[in-house]
């Protein structure tokens, strides 16, 4: 892959949740992932593919690339394109993405992954 591609992870933290468990949350999908806490926030960076191994893997799994494909084309803006994933399914270890922020109850977790060539970043991706 001849594309740059930058992978940022976001999670609000609510008042109602406990830190330990939306960082539960974090580390189930992306176990490698280094996080930052500021206010009620949770985000980190990446710019290794391989954090997404543990989605791409359930993705594939439950056969749902079509959905995911479909779901990261229509988010495409410029060089960039997002997903969502179900906060609540990732505490007990399951990757449910989600169309729309307010399908997970405490919202979601909001992955952005940005590339110069975004179109060969989503191929690689939907081939893992």
């Amino acid at each position: 892959m001849k594309s740059n591609t930058s992978i940022q992870v976001f999670c609000e933290i609510n008042p109602s949740e406990d830190i330990e468990k939306v960082k539960t949350v974090i580390f189930n999908l992306f176990p490698e992932l280094k996080i930052k806490i500021k206010g009620n926030a949770i985000s980190g960076n990446s710019n290794d593919l391989e954090l997404l191994s543990k989605v791409l893997a359930s993705i594939k799994n439950r056969k749902i690339k079509n959905v995911f494909l479909r779901i990261l084309n229509l988010n495409i803006r410029d060089n960039s394109t997002w997903f969502y994933l179900n906060k609540q399914a990732a505490f007990v270890n399951v990757v449910a993405l989600c169309n729309e922020a307010d399908e997970s109850a405490l919202g979601p977790v909001k992955v952005v992954l940005e590339s110069n060539d975004i179109e060969e970043t989503i191929e690689t991706i939907i081939s893992y």
